[in-house]
């Protein structure tokens, strides 16, 4: 339990960047170019002995953290697990291509990380009055359609916090992936 917590630190280090991502597809300044993020995964895959399994999953989800949407994507869409369908509809609902977004959280089904999700965006929109997340389960697809309302409604607050719920859910299931997952 101790190594897995070392490591999910270490990765999140990885990852680290001022701002979360965007919900589309834009590109932010300050995240990793895609070669070196792959050379500093390779480093950290080796170092850390990190079961093989593991790499696309957590490779993909850096490159979609740094907004290469196109390479994550090139991995997330071969693989075949509930994570895999994860990180690929995370990257379908950035894209924007919000039903095919649906189609791979469906894929996904109830997700073990789902409750801890749903508190973490609990907690996020709690100050903002929302209680889309307060009780029940995580919904990924009223998630993704508060992004895409968001997204044209261009409201500079209410897509601050779906922002941070979205670095939430990187956490959580970059979490689930040390903890849960082979």
């Amino acid at each position: 339990m101790a190594q897995a917590t070392e490591q999910f630190t270490r990765f999140k280090s990885l990852l680290a960047t001022a701002q979360p991502p965007p919900l589309g597809p834009q590109r932010r300044a300050g995240t990793t170019d895609a070669a070196e993020l792959h050379r500093q995964l390779a480093a950290f895959f080796q170092a850390e002995a990190v079961a093989p399994p593991l790499q696309p999953l957590l490779t993909s989800a850096a490159l979609l953290w740094h907004d290469h949407l196109d390479a994550s994507h090139a991995l997330s869409q071969d693989i075949e697990t509930r994570e895999g369908s994860w990180l690929h509809g995370i990257m379908h609902r950035r894209e924007p291509d919000y039903g095919n977004a649906k189609y791979w959280f469906k894929r996904v089904g109830p997700h073990a990380a789902f409750p801890k999700l749903a508190a973490c965006a609990a907690e996020l929109l709690r100050d903002c009055g929302d209680n889309l997340f307060a009780t029940g389960p995580w919904d990924p697809f009223a998630f993704i359609d508060e992004c895409e309302a968001a997204e044209s409604g261009k409201d500079a607050e209410v897509i601050n916090v779906l922002r941070q719920i979205q670095a939430a859910e990187f956490d959580v299931l970059i979490e689930h992936l040390f903890f849960i997952a082979p």
